[in-house]
């Protein structure tokens, strides 16, 4: 099964297929909105705004298993992302993305691209320090590690590049208008 047979339920629980991004460039990210990176969500709506008539989508799906930072609702997460971000992308239903009730979308995701590291730098320094805490081998798995792991997918629903949330979302950026 590729990107396209793959879907998830709304904020509302309906479920959308990936199917319906056929040709488009979609950003797959898992948020929270009490966490350190929560301020990337300004990043993604300014692509969003920049991308979107081009053919750009964001898949944003509300996680809470990164240290509890998205504890409230769907409608809460939903009210706070657009009052505080104004964000127009849709939301999907918070879900848990790693474990044995991970949805399938993100357990597709890692299969396509596993974890190749943070970077350098303090947030990357920072956020070995965090996962080696949760996880001794986290080097070694494809798992996500943290809040704002995004994933790349092209307009033929390839899994082009997994983006830690210590990327620079300038690169971020540049990739997403390179496959427009």
């Amino acid at each position: 099964m590729g990107f396209y047979e793959q879907s998830v339920l709304d904020a509302s629980g309906n479920e959308v297929s990936m199917s319906e991004y056929k040709g488009k460039v979609v950003l797959v990210v898992n948020t929270a909105t009490g966490c350190g990176f929560t301020p990337q969500y300004e990043d993604l709506e300014k692509m969003y705004e920049k991308y979107h008539e081009q053919g750009f989508e964001i898949v944003d799906v509300p996680c809470n298993q990164f240290a509890g930072q998205a504890p409230g609702t769907d409608e809460e997460i939903h009210e706070f992302c657009t009052l505080k971000y104004k964000t127009q992308f849709p939301q999907m239903k918070k879900s848990d993305i790693n474990g044995e009730n991970a949805i399938p979308l993100f357990t597709f995701l890692k299969s396509q691209k596993g974890f190749e590291g943070f970077g350098k730098g303090p947030k990357a320094m920072m956020m070995s320090g965090i996962a080696k805490k949760m996880d001794k081998d986290y080097k070694n798995n494809p798992d996500i590690k943290w809040n704002f792991t995004k994933f790349l997918i092209n307009k033929d629903g390839e899994v082009i590049e997994r983006f830690e949330p210590t990327h620079d979302m300038a690169d971020v950026d540049a990739k997403v208008e390179a496959l427009l």
